[in-house]
């Protein structure tokens, strides 16, 4: 064997090693969310997007106007994240709830999996594939049944591949706008690719200045470019209008929990990490340069205002900062683990690297054929109301129902018109949803009344801990049902 002919496999032998420390770490991240399989499922939000694509598949159509509500039927709406929505019902119609999950689990495995192929690329590969695990790990409060989820892998690539090549000095590669449409069409939050983007032109210039313009052409053009391809949706601009609306001015967002700003009591393991990974950063006399210092202020603010946006900070950052730590710290680099002589583990890694990727696609479809046969999953009982939606069902309760918003989820599953909803983004605003939050403080039994004339309701669906429970009974209406979750109401006689 000749010396290229022996370095050609021995660079072989370390992307198989590479490879399976990412397949690994993907595995056991798998593994750890199926143990935990039922938190997928805790969100209220998951039974009204699974709906929208079970829809979607049965009509083919696109909703310009609200189907689920009577407050605001009629009203604008569209299905902005229709894909991602469809994804989750082919999921459900293949295998349930359990189906759902699945899927799930299999887009956070990949995320795992990218995230550390991409920092092993700079760093060796047990120190990589730690911090993606670590990363994984610290965003599991977002873990749920939701579009989001599907763009997590996207997220990953593009920032990546963008950071990569602001580095290197080249051009973005076009292919990347292909990931722009498909982002656009699963979740409304393709609009930060647009920031990621300008980001890491920033970070090209800081290092280039204008000394090379042909290249600032590019990446000018990739950034105009990029708004552009994301027209390609079936709402086109209304899709971005819709994304904007949130951030500007919505009056729910301060009263949902995954809006409102970092806790640090409800968060203690989100703020260990992130204490930890500032802590490192500064002890470690990394030079990062200001462009990617303003990047890590830029994700730490968005996840500190916004608590659904940590995985910015814990996904983006080790991403962003990978090449200069590598750099910067030769011994943490892969460039040093290329030069150290195989141990015992990763030449027997090396030697059966088909067998172990047979024995990683073994377990993990004996992992999905355990979420969808042996252990059956089921969305929350603080979100299903299963006990009191049969009630209503056997005892034939008609009319308009008011509802805890967490309920407006499964009554759109099962057909029923809602009072109140999860789809805040761009219904149920004009004063209503903060009104609907009074109704539940002290003073708020005259509005409750005056809602309950206003929308004729016929029976109220309320959670077993809804403020309002003792507003009802002073108004002289009567419990009809009740559990340890959901408490039915119908007008006195």
């Amino acid at each position: 064997m000749d010396n290229a002919q022996a370095s050609v496999e021995a660079a072989t032998d370390d992307e198989r090693i590479r490879l399976t420390f990412c397949l690994f770490t993907a595995c056991v991240a798998a593994a750890l969310m199926v143990a935990f399989a039922n938190s997928v499922l805790q969100d209220p939000d998951s039974w009204w997007q699974v709906k929208v694509g079970l829809d979607f598949l049965a009509n083919r159509t696109f909703p310009t106007t609200d189907p689920y509500s009577y407050t605001f039927a009629g009203q604008p709406w569209i299905a902005k994240e229709w894909l991602g929505q469809v994804l989750l019902a082919l999921a459900y119609r293949a295998g349930g709830w359990n189906g759902v999950v699945t899927l799930i689990i299999a887009t956070i495995s990949l995320t795992v999996f990218l995230m550390g192929w991409f920092l092993s690329t700079w760093l060796k590969p047990i120190l990589a594939v730690t911090v993606a695990f670590v990363a994984a790990v610290a965003i599991g409060p977002i873990y749920t049944g939701r579009p989001h989820i599907f763009t997590l892998p996207i997220i990953v690539i593009w920032t990546a591949v963008l950071f990569r090549a602001a580095r290197e000095e080249r051009g973005p590669p076009w292919w990347l706008l292909v990931l722009v449409v498909l982002w656009a069409n699963l979740h409304a939050t393709f609009t930060l690719g647009f920031v990621i983007a300008a980001f890491a032109g920033l970070d090209l210039l800081t290092r280039t200045g204008f000394s090379k313009p042909t290249l600032v052409v590019k990446w000018i053009a990739f950034g105009l470019l990029c708004p552009l391809v994301s027209l390609i949706h079936p709402y086109g601009v209304h899709a971005i209008l819709a994304t904007f609306a949130v951030a500007y001015g919505n009056e729910a967002v301060s009263l949902i929990v995954e809006w409102r700003p970092f806790n640090v009591q409800d968060s203690p393991l989100q703020e260990v990490v992130m204490l930890l990974a500032l802590f490192g950063l500064l002890v470690s006399r990394v030079r990062i340069g200001w462009a990617k210092a303003l990047f890590i202020v830029f994700t730490l603010h968005i996840f500190l205002a916004h608590l659904r946006f940590m995985y910015l900070f814990f996904l983006l950052v080790p991403l962003v900062t990978v090449m200069e730590v590598a750099q910067q710290c030769p011994s943490l680099s892969v460039t040093a683990w290329l030069s150290e002589k195989r141990d015992g583990l990763e030449n027997f890694v090396a030697r059966q690297f088909y067998a172990i990727c047979g024995v990683a696609a073994v377990f993990l479809i004996g992992a999905a054929a355990v979420l969808g046969s042996v252990y059956q999953v089921a969305p929350s009982p603080n979100t299903s109301a299963s006990g009191a939606l049969a009630f209503a069902e056997s005892h034939h309760l008609s009319g308009n129902v008011l509802n805890s918003y967490n309920f407006g989820g499964t009554l759109i599953f099962h057909g029923i018109k809602t009072y109140i909803d999860g789809r805040t983004d761009q219904l149920f605003l004009g004063g209503f949803t903060k009104a609907d939050d009074e109704t539940g403080h002290s003073n708020g039994k005259p509005l409750l009344e005056a809602q309950l004339k206003k929308y004729a309701i016929g029976w109220a669906l309320i959670a077993a801990d809804d403020n309002r429970i003792p507003f009802f009974d002073q108004l002289g209406w009567r419990r009809a049902y009740s559990d340890d979750h959901a408490v039915i109401y119908l007008p006195g006689a």
